[in-house]
């Protein structure tokens, strides 16, 4: 099994379990705002069975039907992560306005902070693996799995502290108002996940440190060409796509221009591994006199 698929398959057990822990704090406290960190771990849950798929859907080699291959799929679980986060956010609105119109005390809240605390500690070491391999390995659904663990850490923080002010206070309607803002968070965190899919959907370049360095590679073997240009970069999941013009003289043969080429894709997937090039070789007179 490949590495991804099996940290995807570790991101679902822990997100189960976390679950699991997080609905006792609720059911035992009875805090509107621990019911607004167990539907966060709702989503965790949901947000790692896509993440399988998506992962086993991008590893599939391409085909008749997508020559390019099927990377993307991994954009389209982040997406899908994105709306459910939205739709969380949604749900824990709901359940603190009806918590506003009926508010009531919290019951046993320094066991249910104590659970809640240690599902905590699990997501915290969790998210860490997710982003560090998820960037290690260039997969778009592990990266937006780990974000969002993340941030159920920043909201579960905030909510601890919150449920400990309602307790020392005895202000109820603090309880509902925590849920609000986790509501709040959580929106604003989805819309940052959908933002950030669609612009990998829409074919963005590769990022501007990684063009530099494809910029010198280019430059550092492009041997007897006269220059490069029309340099075009795109992501999807692992794969950096790259094309280029290269220019080469007029009375360069097809097999030595070819020899260049061959150079050139070689010195630019050892530095980008997976990377896919396109080079159109040029006569002279189509140069611009400038870099790629």
């Amino acid at each position: 099994m490949d590495l991804s698929l099996k940290i995807a398959a570790g991101s679902l057990a822990v997100s189960l379990s976390v679950l699991a822990i997080k609905c006792v704090a609720w059911r035992v406290t009875g805090s509107v705002a621990l019911f607004s960190d167990a539907m966060e771990s709702i989503v965790n849950v949901v947000t790692a069975g896509a993440t399988i798929v998506a992962i086993r859907g991008a590893a599939r080699p391409p085909d008749a039907e997508h020559p390019y291959g099927h990377q993307k799929a991994e954009y389209l679980s982040a997406l899908a992560v994105g709306a459910l986060i939205v739709v969380a956010g949604l749900s824990i609105l709901w359940e603190a306005y009806n918590a506003f119109r009926a508010p009531h005390a919290i019951e046993a809240p320094w066991t249910g902070m104590a659970v809640n605390a240690g599902a905590t500690l699990l997501n915290i070491a969790w998210s860490s693996v997710l982003i560090r391999q998820g960037r290690k390995r260039r997969s778009a659904a592990l990266v937006a799995d780990g974000k969002h663990l993340l941030t159920d850490v920043v909201t579960s923080l905030g909510v601890l502290v919150g449920v400990a002010l309602v307790v020392l206070t005895g202000i109820e309607i603090l309880d509902p108002a925590i849920a609000v803002m986790v509501a709040l968070f959580a929106l604003w965190s989805g819309r940052g996940v959908i933002a950030s899919s669609m612009s990998s959907l829409l074919d963005e370049a590769a990022p501007a440190e990684e063009l530099g360095r494809i910029r010198e590679v280019i430059a550092r073997s492009r041997g007897d060409a006269i220059e490069t240009h029309d340099l075009r970069t795109r992501h999807a999941g692992r794969t950096t796509f790259i094309e280029f013009h290269l220019v080469v003289p007029g009375d360069m043969t097809v097999e030595e221009s070819h020899a260049i080429c061959d150079r050139l894709e070689a010195a630019l997937t050892d530095a980008l591994p997976g990377a896919v090039v396109a080079i159109h070789v040029e006569p002279e007179h189509k140069a611009k006199h400038g870099e790629p």
